[in-house]
């Protein structure tokens, strides 16, 4: 795998990505490259330990969290969530997805753990971003570009959510991160301990992952990078520095988008998956476990309609499955997903692969889903 290097320091030396971290593992070959800086001053050169926000590539952790809580017994799949989650448990929908917000019905049946693990509980961003019932999730709950430090504490959060109305009746539709939201609420509540403290001990430990969490230490400060999004002048807008955001723990720790990681932290997770579970012949998780969570979860309508989010893929549990070979690195089975900051992170069971990109800058601008595409194709062709 020689190409990586190359692949990378085009984007960063011809373009304004500061700097990416990328990984690329099949079977017992594993490479990694570190390329740029850590911020647009080159204050410090990219390593392969360097810490990113990595926004929605939290959702499969939380999603394995919640699986870990099925296979104790705590909760099952068809387990309405009323139960944990009051807030949710006589929900209102909008008569009309495009109608007024106002306008409503009473659920038809209760949102259940299946719902929340698949994203057809109800609540969540769909194609069209216009419609009425979608503004309250951005201007009430602060969804969309991950913002820790701006978020309520949990149980003000879901009392704001009660009184939002589903866009879908429960299982009817897939809508994207409001769902991954809630199931870190219902991982605390269920476990009886705050989601940074469940993740670690049974999640983050376990599998070595030891540079992932919702904050960044003093001494892990120096290994941060900074984030950043594409101006309209051409040039980049700095969205959080080291010192930021991430450098106290969140009053809500965002199940959909609140982790910092490493290449080498989400590449253990990935392990974990490929293996069944299994951690050094442990097992973390159940292989059904593993096998509910990457594989396709959602009808030909669901998929459609959920088009912008989801060309060619369905969805699992916390992450997206490909179904349809778009391009060269669309292996049928590929689970994983991206993250608005410039971040991805996939596997494929049937060749053992793991891709892992890492990059500061926001999907919104042009280069980084350049970056992205050129990563995956040099990864299909090793």
């Amino acid at each position: 795998m020689t190409n990586l290097h190359d692949t990378l320091e085009k984007h960063i030396s011809d373009g304004p990505v500061p700097g990416a971290v990328g990984l690329v593992a099949r079977g017992d070959r594993t490479e990694v490259q570190a390329v740029g800086s850590v911020d647009v001053a080159g204050t410090a050169p990219m390593t392969r330990e360097s810490i990113f926000r990595i926004a929605s590539l939290t959702k499969p952790l939380i999603a394995a969290a919640v699986m870990m809580l099925i296979e104790e017994g705590r909760i099952a799949l068809a387990d309405p969530v009323g139960h944990w989650l009051p807030e949710l448990a006589s929900p209102s929908v909008v008569r009309t997805p495009d109608g007024p917000a106002d306008e409503v019905v009473p659920a038809a049946r209760p949102i259940t753990v299946l719902d929340l693990l698949t994203s057809r509980a109800g609540h969540g961003f769909p194609s069209d971003f216009s419609l009425p019932a979608v503004s309250p999730l951005f201007s009430d709950l602060k969804q969309g570009p991950p913002q820790p430090q701006l978020v309520a504490a949990p149980d003000a959060w879901m009392a704001t959510l009660s009184r939002i109305p589903l866009l879908h009746q429960p299982g009817e539709g897939w809508l994207y991160n409001t769902s991954s939201d809630i199931q870190g609420v219902l991982i605390a509540r269920v476990s009886g301990s705050p989601l940074p403290e469940f993740l670690a001990e049974r999640l983050f430990e376990p599998l070595g992952m030891v540079d992932t969490g919702f904050e960044v230490p003093p001494g892990k400060l120096d290994r941060f990078t900074s984030y950043y999004r594409a101006d309209p002048a051409g040039g980049l807008e700095l969205v959080d520095a080291p010192d930021g955001q991430w450098s106290r723990r969140p009053a809500f720790p965002s199940g959909a988008g609140g982790l910092v990681s490493t290449a080498d932290d989400w590449y253990a997770f990935a392990r974990m998956l490929l293996a069944d579970g299994s951690v050094d012949g442990r097992p973390l998780l159940s292989s059904a476990s593993v096998r509910q969570m990457t594989t396709d979860q959602l009808t030909p309508a669901q998929r459609e309609a959920g088009r912008v989010f989801l060309e060619g893929q369905g969805w699992g549990f916390g992450g997206s499955v490909d179904i349809e070979v778009t391009d060269a690195w669309n292996v049928p089975g590929r689970y994983g997903w991206i993250g608005g900051t410039g971040t991805a992170a996939h596997l494929t069971a049937s060749t053992g692969t793991v891709t892992i990109l890492l990059s500061q800058l926001e999907l919104a601008g042009p280069t980084a889903p350049a970056l992205m595409r050129d990563f995956w194709r040099c990864a299909a062709d090793e």
